[in-house]
């Protein structure tokens, strides 16, 4: 099969980001490639003494309106749409050269909206009109012409002109899909941005219009179940501490579970900035701890239920350790390792596992930032705020008679940041950095404590002196009785139910210190 090279005689460059476009220029003027350019990306060619023709030099048609209209013009729209076979005579007859090489990327819409203090007309005025019409057309005729949207491309182009002398079909096709991509999340970020504040500036909270694009990083083997396929897509720009970001360091091909899991073990790992460990099983935390170190940390949360963590995955806030490394695989079986970086050592221990996947998901910020979740329903898509808040103990509500110890101040932050990440209803107890028992996902509160104390009970872990998290209210007095009977000293909750005063009178009948938080934590 021929790769029908096509050579390039003449590029178009009109770039508002300049990454890499010395590289490019002098490597096409080396290749004896005629250059047009515009503007800002023309002088600073010419600076370069990089050979350019201007582009109204080319259509003998000045730019105008403050340099908003350059290149929308025949000569430049009929040199890209021009097809091979088809367009020869009249091109000759309208004095059209054909471009063959089209470098463009786009006014930085994005970055302007990004900033806090961007108004209305200043946004407008960084939206490109003649790039992605000329995007388009190059692209709609990848046939003839090549057309280059991310100087990340830049470099392997090049290679290749200067190896082969043109460009292969197949990577022609391959980067019109990536500038077509490259169009339709700008103009979807246009549309978002225009439907999410009026013409006076007021700005709505969601746009009426949505529109999003991801990467495809990865076929999977199927999805949740044998009989379904999947995918793994990553949004643009995803930031470390993401699995979005994260690389793969070594191990079998990641599943959908895998990457689902990974996930909920990294966020509620991130929770904490003490030496941490998760270990997730099914969607949920089945072992959290905090310690000195990650060593520790992990013997802690493993210990809360050796049983669900076999075949887990496992999360920590810190550089993994050879150390830790050993201690993992002299303890259990893991599916996955998540952290955001791992010493040689470590890596080493791991290595004798060919078989385990383990994660690099870089190093986080400290500051949680806000972003978007999506879950898609039938014939539709429910959007919310990511659940990013984490109200502090201290700022709690204190409603009991009895007011909690340090510790158990201490205790209740941790446990809180725990129920944050298991599915509702959601209990958990916890002393010392540790969790003691997690009760998930019941239709019942009170089923929810009476796993805690079922799961407890298994690893051998006393209870008595414990202190719980319940991610929602409790509607009935019966949860906390039930907790009390378990050995409960102290409760942190939301509040909010209609019989609350029913509930905060079985915490004094029993002693037990109670905050509420106000907040919930719901998690489905």
């Amino acid at each position: 099969m021929t790769q029908n090279r096509v050579p390039i005689r003449r590029a178009l460059l009109s770039v508002s980001d300049k990454t890499h476009i010395e590289m490019l220029a002098k490597g096409l003027a080396q290749q004896g490639v005629e250059i047009l350019s515009t503007g800002g990306t023309a002088q600073l060619l010419a600076d370069m003494n990089i050979p350019v023709t201007e582009i109204s030099q080319y259509t003998q048609f000045p730019e105008m309106m403050d340099g908003r209209l350059k290149t929308l013009h025949p000569k430049v729209h009929g040199a890209l749409l021009g097809r091979t076979g088809v367009d020869e005579d009249v091109m000759s007859e309208h004095g059209i050269e054909g471009i063959d090489l089209l470098v463009v990327n786009l006014y930085p819409f994005e970055q302007t909206i990004q900033k806090s203090d961007v108004k209305l007309s200043e946004a407008i005025e960084n939206i490109d009109i003649g790039g992605p019409a000329m995007i388009r057309a190059a692209s709609k005729n990848h046939d003839r012409v090549t057309v280059l949207v991310n100087p990340e491309d830049y470099k392997e182009m090049l290679e290749e002109l200067e190896t082969y002398g043109g460009i292969s079909h197949a990577n022609r096709h391959i980067l019109a899909a990536k500038a077509f991509a490259h169009t339709a999340r700008y103009d979807g970020l246009i549309a978002n941005y225009l439907s999410a504040i009026s013409d006076t500036e007021e700005k709505k909270d969601f746009p009426r219009y949505l529109t999003t694009q991801f990467t495809h990083r990865s076929e999977l083997r199927y999805g949740e179940n044998p009989h379904q396929k999947a995918a793994f897509y990553v949004e643009p720009h995803a930031k470390p501490g993401t699995v979005g970001f994260a690389h793969q360091v070594q191990g079998k091909a990641l599943s959908y579970n895998n990457i689902a899991d990974a996930d909920a073990a990294l966020s509620c790992v991130k929770e904490f900035t003490a030496p941490a460990c998760v270990i997730v099983k099914h969607a949920n935390p089945c072992g959290v701890a905090v310690e000195s170190n990650l060593t520790l940390a992990y013997l802690k949360a493993f210990a809360t239920d050796t049983t669900s963590a076999f075949g887990g995955v496992l999360a920590f806030n810190g550089t993994v350790d050879g150390k830790t490394a050993e201690t993992i695989l002299d303890k259990q079986f893991a599916e996955v390792i998540i952290a955001p970086d791992y010493d040689e050592a470590a890596l080493a221990v791991f290595g004798t596992k060919k078989n385990l996947r383990v994660i690099n998901s870089g190093a986080w910020s400290t500051e949680p930032e806000p972003w978007l979740m999506y879950k898609r329903v039938s014939g539709g898509l429910l959007v919310q705020d990511a659940d990013v808040d984490m109200l502090h103990v201290d700022q709690a509500r204190i409603v009991s008679k009895r007011k909690p110890s340090k510790d158990e101040l201490e205790d209740m932050q941790f446990a809180w940041k725990v129920a944050k990440w298991v599915k509702s209803n959601a209990i958990v107890y916890a002393k010392d950095g540790q969790t003691i028992g997690v009760g998930a996902g019941q239709m019942s509160r009170v089923v929810s404590a009476r796993i805690a104390s079922m799961k407890a009970d298994d690893a051998e872990l006393k209870v008595p002196g414990s202190v719980m998290a319940s991610d929602a209210f409790f509607p009935f007095r019966d949860g906390i009785d039930a907790a009390a009977q378990a050995g409960i000293t102290a409760v942190i909750q939301p509040g909010g139910s209609i019989r609350d005063e029913e509930v905060i009178q079985a915490a004094d009948d029993h002693d037990i210190a109670m905050v509420f938080t106000g907040m919930r934590h719901f998690n489905h």
